[in-house]
């Protein structure tokens, strides 16, 4: 009897991949290079939450304390008053509330007009400088100057120009052009708030400018020259092709101003000292006075809240606004 022995069959030989040992080492490598910009960026978000979150945080449990010259010693035992501090900022037929409140008014005016002044300043000059023409870049360096000035060193320049006796605001106006009938007092009275704007307008005018002319450099020639042909002049040019390009780089630029210039706390105190007039009586000088001349930080801490509170509210309103207006519509 025959038997017959099944033949081997070859199969293929499964092979080691070397790659699959390599594969996890591979997603480590690659998991340690996605954390690596966090890690980089840890120094900068401690020492941010050190400087900024921190004060913030105390400043807001200040606010709910009876925290005066008496209890500043050891002010986590100062008692605590609830919302004391802020119903005496905002009754405004109180003494406390109706300072706050003209100060508030004060800062909302001077607010609004130098921001308009800086932008329109800003946005004509850098206008005016995209034509090329022979002393271009000189000019661009003479703008930017009072941008990289020193703030105390400008406004100490501007307190000596605004003196009563002295000044060469008043040499230029009263004896060369004989525009006022005596020397004028700039930094006391009603003109304490014109001399406070100019000095801010002079020192924040140059942000609007360089921003501007840096948002123009996207703005395609060809559109101006397309305009040009189609019998378009300057102004429509400007009102057509220029403030539409802008509208993004103006929506930053704007938010960028009102904030700085709502909180301008070293301006008005190197122009005025620690009693600013009460035409110039400005809501962050307010707020210092209220809290380092009369002793009474948890009253200037819930001041300081409230006005955080405003800021945010109105940057998220603009916010909504502008970002509305630059949706486009769906048929």
């Amino acid at each position: 009897m025959t038997t017959t022995t099944p033949q081997a069959v070859d199969r293929p030989v499964a092979k080691a991949d070397p790659g699959a040992a390599r594969g996890p080492r591979r997603r480590t490598g690659r998991s340690h290079r996605a954390w690596l910009p966090y890690l980089l960026l840890l120094p900068a978000l401690v020492l941010e939450l050190l400087v900024h979150l921190v004060p913030m945080v105390m400043g807001f449990v200040m606010s709910f304390k009876e925290l005066t010259q008496f209890t500043l010693r050891d002010w986590g035992a100062a008692p605590w008053n609830a919302l004391d501090n802020y119903s005496m900022s905002v009754d405004f037929d109180a003494p406390v509330g109706e300072a706050l409140l003209h100060s508030f008014l004060v800062t909302c005016g001077f607010t609004l007009l130098s921001v308009g002044l800086c932008w329109l300043i800003g946005t004509a000059a850098a206008v005016f400088m995209q034509d090329t023409f022979k002393g271009r870049g000189l000019l661009r360096a003479l703008f930017l100057v009072p941008y990289a000035l020193p703030v105390y060193t400008a406004v100490i320049t501007w307190v000596f120009m605004f003196q009563h006796d002295n000044g060469l605001v008043n040499h230029v106006l009263h004896d060369q052009l004989g525009l006022t009938d005596e020397p004028s007092f700039w930094l006391i009275g009603d003109n304490s708030f014109w001399a406070l704007l100019v000095v801010s307008v002079w020192k924040g005018w140059p942000f609007a400018f360089l921003i501007v002319m840096a948002g123009l450099q996207n703005i395609p020639r060809e559109l101006y020259e397309a305009a040009a042909l189609d019998g378009a002049g300057v102004w429509q040019q400007i009102r057509r092709i220029t403030l539409p390009s802008l509208r993004p780089v103006n929506q930053v630029l704007v938010l960028v101003l009102f904030l700085w210039t709502f909180n301008d706390f070293n301006t008005p105190y190197v122009m005025f000292g620690k009693a600013a007039p009460e035409a110039a009586d400005l809501i962050s000088v307010h707020i210092y006075q209220a809290s380092f001349v009369t002793w009474n930080f948890g009253t200037g801490s819930a001041m300081s809240v409230l006005l955080l509170l405003f800021l945010l509210v109105v940057t998220g309103i603009y916010l909504a606004l502008t970002s509305r207006t630059r949706r486009p519509s769906r048929a």
